[in-house]
């Protein structure tokens, strides 16, 4: 049996043809990429160094941001511990109120 459209290699060649856009465009977008991490790696990088900058050259800027999670994790316990403190003030207060208007 014969092939009257052809060897076939109509078909081969449009796989081909999709094949080179592909890869034309994985290119394209893995340039993008590249100047776009680049981009970001230069902002860290001036980011850290104005942070530096900032802190005196005493302090890492890994280690403020870990300082600064411990702190704001106190900030919250301690505000809880203030917030049930004052509760119990004003339980004691209203015991003295009680306490006076029995007088």
């Amino acid at each position: 049996m014969s092939n009257p459209g052809g060897n076939g290699a109509e078909p081969e060649r449009a796989a081909f043809d999709a094949l080179e856009r592909a890869v034309a465009h994985t290119l394209r977008r893995l340039a993008s990429l590249n100047e776009r991490v680049a981009r970001a790696e230069g902002r860290g990088a001036e980011l850290e160094e104005l942070l530096r900058q900032f802190t005196g050259h005493e302090v890492e800027p890994g280690q403020i941001v870990t300082r600064l999670r411990l702190l704001e994790e106190e900030n919250t316990e301690l505000r809880s511990r203030v917030d049930e403190a004052r509760a119990g003030i004003e339980r004691l207060l209203a015991k003295i109120r009680f306490l006076e208007d029995q007088q």
